[in-house]
């Protein structure tokens, strides 16, 4: 069971501090919303993953090489949106002391919720590396699944929080440096929306 501990610590540690379309939203809410309203965005997987582990695990070999195109396109296109609200809110000048015009938490977490449904980062994740390692544990007991589980989603939330205090803080070093960054965060957002795009298309 240590192993499995171990092993779920080390894939939580990296899936969090891995630069991905879920770390770049959780960073551009931070920094344009605030910890207070963005921190609920770490609670994403917790509310999304469930669907896809089982899809992946039970139904992963029956999937053919074009749903996944599909779901990088589909996630390609749903991510440039964000992009571009992103935009519209920098555009607007939406920044410290905003919290009032901000989006309500519920709908900043539908909104990373359904990034991380129509993103195939996830589903590669639990087809390839995180799954097997489940079903692993799951056959030695269910206790060692749930000790993997714990262990995975305990450490990546843990990350993903600290990445919220992280950039919460660097609000206080003034509107023009959360601007940059918040310009910063949503050429991430793009480049990784195009990435898709063209794996989806077979071009990258």
């Amino acid at each position: 069971m240590l192993e499995l501990i171990l092993r779920g610590s080390t894939l939580g540690w990296s899936a969090g501090v891995m630069p991905g379309p879920f770390q770049g939203y959780l960073i551009n809410t931070t920094l344009a919303q605030g910890w207070r309203r963005s921190i609920v965005v770490i609670f994403t997987p917790l509310l999304t993953d469930g669907p896809i582990i089982v899809l992946m695990v039970v139904l992963l070999k029956q999937f053919p090489p074009e749903a996944i195109r599909l779901v990088q396109l589909v996630g390609g296109a749903y991510l440039l949106w964000i992009a571009y609200g992103a935009w519209r809110q920098y555009r607007a000048n939406v920044t410290i002391g905003a919290a009032a015009e901000a989006p309500a938490q519920r709908g900043t977490l539908l909104k990373s919720m359904m990034m991380n449904w129509l993103s195939p980062g996830p589903y590669i994740f639990w087809g390839t590396i995180t799954g097997p390692l489940l079903v692993e544990g799951l056959a030695q007991s269910v206790w060692h699944g749930v000790a993997f589980m714990l262990a995975f989603y305990g450490t990546f939330l843990g990350v993903l929080a600290a990445l919220v205090l992280v950039f919460d803080r660097m609000r206080t070093l003034g509107p023009r440096v959360t601007r940059l960054l918040l310009l910063a965060t949503i050429a991430v957002l793009v480049f990784f929306a195009l990435s898709l795009i063209a794996q989806g298309l077979g071009v990258a």
